[in-house]
């Protein structure tokens, strides 16, 4: 670069990094520099304060487009990201996000030698219409496999779209967001979206794991056996979600309520009606059945998942909860990737739930992409990265 502080990379036209960024590229990698405490040209919601430790972050920019480095002048290049994120940080990715540099704390974390293991080859179900389709055959094993497919592809709209939307991760566009979390709360979940938010991404992001605020409270019922809790509770989950969502209606203003009641009310009887019209089902009865049976099919993982991820870890105070960054590292852990959950449920709820916690607002793919920079940070930090398997959870969680 002619200043002898970083490397410049280039690439021929139409030769992209993994198939990522197609065309000509520019990258540069900066040499360690100091917290960044002037904001990113172009970024958005920059804040120019330095984090002096209490949390990661990425400055995470409209488009692809040329930018300057913040800490060294002179110094320019690509800027591979474009997925809003968090605001308080910046961060530069490499061709292909095989080079990673946080720009806080003072730290030049670069991605490990040996790229990430590849993701594992499995085909995606088949989409809703095929699930009603197959629900009209004779066949017992054509018949389940169409309860298969509307209970994945219903947890997949209801759990990892509810989840990004609420997140705001699936779109820049604030009126889009609003739909899309209409959408998959409201009309696919059964739920109220303002809740949601507020219990989700205000309370629980906001105080994880301290006592009464965020600390997972939702998910305890010490009145049950433990296995009345673990195997019996989850399959009222979908009775359960409308009569809360229609109780906490008592708290918001009448026409959101009335808006709420009318988006349950059409995704509910949508998918009765194309059980009855599509499917052929010949009595309410049998319709509605089928409606519990594909609603509660991953309500069992679900739940467990919600449980495993925080309850059992340390809890703390409201008065003397640690910074952000200790508190995400020490109050979440991750589970190993599972394919149907992956799809289901996402990576941010699955096997990068610390790095979504430190990133609310990454897709499901940027977390996977910042996971190994993430735990590469924190183990260089000596704090801790919660990693445990499923089945290895219920023996170290009090509350089971």
């Amino acid at each position: 670069d002619g200043l002898g502080r970083g490397r410049v990379l280039h690439r021929a036209p139409g030769e992209g990094a993994r198939g990522v960024f197609p065309g000509p590229r520019l990258a540069w990698t900066p040499p360690p520099c100091p917290v960044a405490t002037a904001p990113l040209a172009g970024a958005q919601n920059q804040d120019s304060r330095p984090l002096l430790g209490e949390s990661v972050a990425l400055c995470l920019v409209s488009e692809l487009s040329e930018r300057a480095n913040p800490s060294h002048s002179g110094l320019r290049g690509t800027c591979h990201t474009t997925i809003r994120g968090s605001p308080q940080g910046w961060a530069l990715f490499g061709p292909g996000f095989q080079g990673c540099r946080l720009g806080h704390l003072g730290l030049d974390l670069q991605e490990p030698e040996k790229d990430p293991p590849p993701l594992p080859l499995f085909l995606p179900p088949p989409p809703p219409p095929a699930g009603f389709l197959c629900l009209r055959s004779d066949s017992p094993l054509v018949f389940a496999l169409g309860i298969t497919i509307l209970g994945v592809c219903h947890y997949t709209l209801t759990v990892k779209g509810s989840h990004l939307a609420t997140h705001g991760a699936l779109t820049e566009s604030r009126g889009w967001s609003k739909v899309w979390t209409l959408f998959f709360v409201e009309v696919c979940t059964s739920f109220t979206a303002e809740y949601a938010k507020y219990g989700h991404v205000k309370m629980h992001h906001g105080y994880t794991n301290v006592l009464g605020l965020g600390d997972s409270s939702t998910w305890r019922l010490p009145c049950l056996n433990r296995y009345v809790y673990m195997f019996l509770a989850p399959l009222l989950i979908p009775i359960i979600t409308p009569l809360v969502a229609v109780e906490r209606l008592r708290e918001v203003e009448l026409r959101t309520a009335l808006r709420t009641l009318g988006l349950i009310s059409l995704g509910l009887y949508s998918q009765y009606w194309l059980l009855l019209n599509v499917s052929g089902f010949q009595s309410p009865s049998s319709a509605l059945a089928c409606m519990l049976i594909t609603r509660s099919l991953l309500a069992h993982p679900y739940l467990h998942v919600n449980i495993f991820q925080h309850i059992g870890l340390p809890m703390f105070s409201p008065d003397k909860k640690p910074r952000r960054i200790h508190m995400m590292s020490l109050g979440v852990l991750n589970l190993p990737r599972l394919p149907v959950l992956d799809w289901a449920f996402g990576h941010s709820l699955i096997s990068c739930h610390v790095e979504h916690h430190l990133f609310p607002r990454l897709s499901d793919n940027m977390c996977l992409k910042v996971k190994p920079v993430v735990s590469q940070f924190l183990h260089e930090k000596q704090l801790p990265y919660n990693e445990d398997s499923y089945l290895a959870r219920p023996a170290v969680s009090p509350t089971l």
